[in-house]
């Protein structure tokens, strides 16, 4: 089994739980289901589920489409087996907008950097 630990700041806010918690429903439960398959399969979860985001090594996105709405939750693999989920925002054009992906490396650098294996 695979530990998915969501990245909580450093004054205790949890934006990927609040992004989540803002989303309908159906939809938490969508996400929710993939957030398992994640810590079910770990890094044997591949596409359409999860992928790579090409030009920033080892983060990675869970894919999760809900009728016509499609939402991401960004993540990279911390240590052998722990997860950290980074951002959630639903993706609204074909490609992944700068700001997501900046907030996304911000706070995995954040992390990183808060567990002492960032300088």
């Amino acid at each position: 089994m695979w530990k998915v630990i969501f990245y909580i700041a450093e004054d205790g806010e949890n934006p990927v739980g609040d992004f989540i918690i803002s989303l309908s429903k159906k939809e938490q439960a969508k996400v929710f289901r993939e957030v398992d398959l994640l810590q079910e399969k770990g890094i044997y979860l591949n596409f359409p589920h999860s992928s790579d985001i090409s030009g920033y090594q080892g983060l990675r996105e869970l894919r999760i489409k809900f009728s016509s709405n499609n939402i991401r939750i960004m993540y990279f693999l911390h240590v052998k087996n722990a997860f950290i989920i980074l951002h959630g925002f639903r993706k609204k054009t074909q490609r992944i907008s700068k700001k997501d992906l900046e907030i996304a490396i911000t706070r995995m650098n954040d992390y990183l950097k808060r567990k002492g294996d960032l300088k």
